[in-house]
């Protein structure tokens, strides 16, 4: 170990299941079956951009209501489809809408 090799040991001290064989490890499942194709899912065009809004306002409740789930929390971006600039500007909107209580922080 001092020269920066480590000897194989036979007893299970790290790695996924313990037991070495092969390039497989046990979580790989696709054995001899090929590659599956994963199917890309549409890409959401942000709504803001769209419509060309330059500012999200915090009086308008009813376009950013649209963007908070049935609890109360905030849609992530990859769910909302908005952009990182009306994203950002939309999270200050939600916020400053719940501060003077125009929005719940949490459903009932």
């Amino acid at each position: 170990m001092p020269g920066g090799k480590r000897e194989k040991s036979s007893g299970g001290g790290g790695g996924f299941g313990g037991g070495g064989g092969g390039g497989r490890d046990s979580y790989d499942k696709g054995e001899g079956k090929g590659r599956m194709r994963m199917r890309r899912a549409k890409k959401k065009v942000c709504s803001f951009c769209i419509d060309k809004v330059t500012d999200i306002d915090y009086k308008e409740v009813a376009k950013i209501r649209k963007y908070i789930s049935e609890r109360g929390k905030i849609l992530p971006r990859r769910i909302s489809g908005n952009c990182a600039k009306h994203q950002r500007q939309l999270t200050i909107a939600i916020k400053r809408a719940r501060h003077i209580a125009l929005l719940p922080y949490t459903s009932d």
